[in-house]
């Protein structure tokens, strides 16, 4: 249990998402990520001599990836930081987060910069050189496309490890096409009132359209709507299965950063002094081989337990839901109705950019349980592997 790392309040910002080979296609996602930090800085008239380490996620090689985390700090306006890259599939921003934490619990930093990005459009295509092979034939991977579709500790697709939760749970695909019409309805929340929910944390990323012109991305771009007669109509994708195309998530472009801290530095910068958020504990697993979605259990149970709570202490929960399966089953094993959590948005709706995917979800936990008064959030989710991570933070608003 951690009790000297912060969050200021509104010291967070997510990009919209855009969906796989949309507006954020051909943009470096380690210079978006930068350049979007410094601009949000700059609005916020915070000088970014304050950081003193940049905790960065990725998890799709990009161009100078070798020197991702010290470049980023300089393109953002803190080239006097050193920095390290980290890279968890799913779980990179929690993990950055905590690891951020964790520095300032030990006094090892006094104000990180976590910065978390991705670009799942355009990913490498890697080569190896393999002499031996017939005529000198390399080995090659598609970064992005291959692994989805295989993890080579169990050969089998993401998507079959979900199924293997449904099976063995008996969860049906009426039941799948039912909770993710709820995620869609609950996606929707945010945009009422002109987005007023998404507007109390979302900036705008700047996109380079031709060396003259840039544009602004102000709202998710890619999000499919859904219905009940539509979710029905959808054919599960593995034969035999109860997972569509519609109750699982897409591949998506985007970034979220937030600032860690102490009590003091956070209350400093709190856009509000009387809201306090103290990260709380975190919690890891590795599940079952081929039982990715069972993952976000375990690790949330880990992390209650290290906290001193229970699951009825938590007043807003937040997943990484890459198939509804997920949620299904957290629900079930945790007591839960599944209808209850991942108000205002998940990942299942606005897509997968896998580094700032838990990012973005806890940044819009923070502002939930803000508008509830305050109190617990946690935030859970699987990541490729069959691991999960989950992160618990207290809130007082």
């Amino acid at each position: 249990m951690l009790t000297k790392a912060f969050i200021p309040y509104k010291g967070y910002f997510s990009t919209p998402f855009c969906r796989w080979q949309g507006s954020m296609a051909n943009e470096n996602s380690i210079k978006l990520g930068a350049v979007t930090a410094k601009r949000w800085l700059a609005e916020k008239s915070w000088d970014p001599a304050m950081f003193d380490y940049l905790v960065f996620g990725n998890t799709i090689g990009q161009l100078h990836q070798f020197y991702a985390a010290p470049w980023a700090a300089a393109l953002m306006g803190a080239g006097h930081v050193p920095g390290i890259a980290i890279s968890q599939a799913c779980t990179t921003g929690t993990t950055c987060i905590f690891q951020a934490a964790v520095g300032v619990e030990t006094g090892l930093f006094s104000v990180p910069f976590v910065m978390t990005t991705d670009r799942t459009s355009n990913g490498p295509h890697t080569i190896w050189p393999n002499p031996n092979g017939p005529g000198g034939e390399v080995i090659s991977e598609n970064w992005l496309m291959d692994n989805f579709n295989s993890d080579p500790n169990v050969g089998l697709k993401m998507i079959e490890t979900a199924e293997n939760v449904a099976k063995e749970e008996g969860f049906s695909k009426e039941e799948c096409d039912e909770l993710a019409l709820r995620r869609y309805e609950q996606y929707t929340m945010a945009l009422e009132n002109d987005r007023q929910f998404q507007k109390r944390y979302m900036f705008a990323a700047e996109i380079q359209v031709s060396r003259k012109k840039t544009v602004l991305v102000e709202e998710d771009e890619g999000i499919m709507p859904s219905t009940k007669e539509g979710l029905a109509k959808l054919k599960p994708l593995i034969p035999g299965g109860v997972l569509s195309f519609g109750a699982q998530t897409h591949p998506a472009d985007g970034n979220a950063s937030l600032v860690v801290t102490t009590r003091e530095k956070a209350a400093e910068l709190s856009a509000d002094p009387a809201v306090t958020i103290q990260v709380v504990s975190y919690g890891f697993t590795r599940e079952r081989k081929g039982y990715m979605a069972a993952a976000p259990v375990p690790a949330a149970k880990m992390a209650l337990e290290r906290a001193g709570l229970k699951i009825d202490d938590i007043k807003v929960i937040k997943t990484h839901n890459p198939f509804v399966v997920n949620d299904l089953n957290f629900a079930k094993k945790m007591g839960i109705d599944a209808n209850s959590f991942n108000n205002y948005g998940s990942s299942l709706i606005y897509g997968h950019p896998q580094g700032s995917t838990a990012t973005r979800l806890i940044i819009e936990g923070i502002e939930e349980t803000v508008m509830e008064g305050g109190g617990y959030f946690l935030w859970t989710g699987c990541a490729a592997g069959d691991c999960g991570a989950s992160l618990i933070l207290k809130i007082d608003a």
